[in-house]
């Protein structure tokens, strides 16, 4: 180490100048960090559902009371002078890497900002446009026929009478988590989820998390990272839970899912590198097609192949006083079931664009999806109130999949997964990137 030190303290006493630049370039980029986050925390006055997560310093908070009227074109134009500030750095001449990610990584969110500030107030456009403006993506398209086939492989799978949809019902009742025994397999989840997380990353000592059963909610889970190395997890407990869900909503808002993904963040780039940027959240930006991506990606990584079946048929089951007569043929449903998933995207797509009615829309959810009619009337609500971020479960998930398998995280190499998983976790990714 001491001989690093002083050969590059040589290399800086003979390039100077270089070394000068350098530093002022990423002071420069610093303080346009700096007006990032108080642009963001800015827009956050005006739109509740902006800002996710901050834990930034004090000293970025707006100051002062907010004006009466959503500053649309103000903050529009704080956004462009952002943008045009950051181009320099974004240029492929940039000789630093690492300011060339950071700047554009911010541009990305930059141009979300732009998106979602129109969306508040009232200036709507396509569902492809905006998920491209919000999320850097547009979402594949998938016909009507194509749902079909994948029901009709459902059809063959599930024995007995009436329509696909009373089947699914009637077989997943059989797994649905008494309200008496929620709290129990809930926490059994997380626990195995957290330790399987804790032996391939290291976590601060400090990482803690809450958690609370909510009702009235669009969501079945929501992560609100509280900074710190704290997280709330909440659990809508108005929606059915089957067994499942437990696994899943343990690994995706927990471990290693929401609550790992900002933890790492925070820890790797806001506090081990000053990366100020890291520390806001905003909730409609590419950050969140990589955050659900990733979340929902790590279910396989903590329980790959048979693995989440197994755990729920040794621990879960008797936990929930289930009967496992059927459980094989219950996963296996739901391994099918996941490729319809894209449905609801299509659901989505319909009602932004006003090309699809409400009516139309609950088909496709109950018809493709196999949601209840409850279960498809709050998925309506999620989407009037969160539109095309729909997107970022599906396929957000697929692209982080893609990105980790073809770079050789593949199940037979487990070691090799968690730690493009970790990699991925702990820097400013684009879905740019992925693809």
């Amino acid at each position: 180490m001491k001989y690093f030190l002083i050969a590059a303290l040589f290399f800086c006493l003979l390039g100077g100048t270089s070394c000068q630049q350098q530093s002022d370039s990423k002071d420069k980029l610093n303080q346009i960090a700096e007006r990032y986050v108080r642009l963001g925390l800015a827009i956050g006055q005006y739109d509740p559902a902006f800002v996710d997560a901050y834990y930034g310093p004090d000293s970025l908070q707006p100051v002062g009371a907010k004006s009466a009227q959503f500053p649309k074109d103000s903050l529009l134009g704080a956004v462009n002078n952002l943008i045009q500030e950051l181009q320099p750095f974004t240029d492929a001449s940039q000789p630093s890497d690492t300011l060339r990610m950071r700047a554009e990584w911010m541009t990305k969110q930059l141009t979300a900002f732009d998106r979602r500030i129109r969306i508040a107030t009232g200036e709507f456009a396509t569902f492809d446009v905006e998920s491209q403006g919000l999320f850097d993506v547009k979402a594949p398209v998938y016909s009507e026929s194509h749902f079909q086939s994948l029901i009709s492989r459902l059809d063959s799978l599930l024995p007995g009478t009436g329509s696909v949809q009373q089947r699914v019902q009637a077989l997943s009742k059989k797994y649905l988590i008494p309200p008496a025994r929620l709290d129990t397999v809930f926490k059994a989840a997380i626990q195995e989820a957290r330790r399987r997380t804790n032996a391939n990353f290291k976590m601060p000592a400090d990482e803690t998390f809450t958690l609370e059963y909510v009702r009235d909610k669009p969501w079945s889970g929501y992560n609100w990272y509280q900074g710190q190395y704290k997280s709330r997890i909440q659990i809508n407990v108005d929606m059915p839970i089957y067994i499942e869900r437990a696994i899943d909503l343990a690994c995706h808002e927990g471990y290693p899912g929401h609550h790992v993904y900002n933890v790492l963040l925070e820890k790797n780039l806001y506090r081990d590198r000053g990366w100020v940027e890291i520390s806001l959240y905003p909730l409609f930006s590419p950050q969140s097609l990589i955050a659900e991506g990733s979340a929902n990606y790590g279910i396989d990584v903590a329980f790959p192949g048979d693995e989440k079946l197994r755990f729920a048929q040794e621990v879960l089951f008797p936990l929930a006083e289930l009967d496992t007569t059927q459980a094989d043929r219950y996963f296996t449903m739901l391994d099918l079931r996941a490729e319809l998933n894209y449905a609801r995207n299509e659901a989505a797509w319909g009602l932004i664009n006003g090309t699809m009615t409400e009516k139309e829309a609950l088909r496709w959810l109950t018809d493709y999806c196999l949601f209840s009619p409850e279960l498809a009337a709050n998925s309506i609500k999620f989407i009037r109130n969160y539109r095309s971020y729909v997107i970022c479960y599906n396929y957000g998930q697929d692209l982080v999949r893609k990105y980790i398998e073809a770079n050789g995280g593949v199940a037979t190499a487990p070691d090799k997964r968690w730690s493009l998983f970790g990699e991925l976790l702990s820097n400013p990714i684009t879905p740019a990137d992925l693809q």
